[in-house]
């Protein structure tokens, strides 16, 4: 009987402590912070039947990821609003004018996620989450990868909005869809 009693305190010494490394964290996600230098967040749209190819940086934010345990992975990310860049002056000015990105009222756009999930072949995962510009919130999702480097992950996904959900633009010429890819390196803290 005494050898019974000494394995089932054993057993619950350590269900104890596997319960506690749980709830500390010990088995989280990871922490991971965006870095811009490296990071690629490009766009591309028509205007007038002519693609406009363009880019972003002044990436920020935070990340959680644990590709085991997607349930406690998160992603709060923003870029500079002002940085936008199509290799031609005049138009970045008129993009960052009221009609446009109103850089000067809404600074940043942001994208947080609210959840994400794995595909059945595990090649792919899946980000819902709510994207925000000029103060105007919708709910995106798109599929996306996440590859290990030496100090963290790349993150790469492309999705398509609509300019015109975000009150961006106006009645301009441009196309109302465009694609956005992200190439985003993250390095863990």
């Amino acid at each position: 009987m005494p050898i019974i009693n000494s394995l089932n305190k054993s057993g619950m010494k350590k269900t104890i402590i596997f319960s506690l490394l749980t709830i500390t964290g010990i088995f989280a996600s990871d922490r991971y912070k965006p870095e811009d230098q490296g990071s690629s967040v490009q766009f591309k749209i028509k205007n007038l039947g002519f693609s406009v190819n363009g880019s972003f940086s002044g990436l920020d934010g935070n990340i959680q990821f644990n590709p085991n345990d997607l349930t406690t992975s998160n992603f709060d990310v923003s870029i500079d609003a002002n940085t936008v860049n199509t290799d031609n002056n005049m138009r970045d000015n008129h993009l960052r004018s009221e009609t446009y990105f109103d850089v000067k009222n809404y600074p940043r756009i942001r994208f947080v996620s609210t959840k994400i999930t794995s595909s059945n072949n595990k090649e792919h995962l899946f980000m819902f989450g709510k994207l925000t510009i000029k103060n105007q919130t919708k709910d995106i999702s798109f599929p996306f990868t996440a590859t290990l480097t030496n100090e963290g992950y790349l993150f790469n996904g492309t999705f398509r909005i609509n300019r015109r959900d975000f009150n961006v633009g106006g009645t301009s010429t441009i196309s109302d869809e465009l694609e956005v890819s992200l190439n985003i390196l993250s390095k863990k803290t």
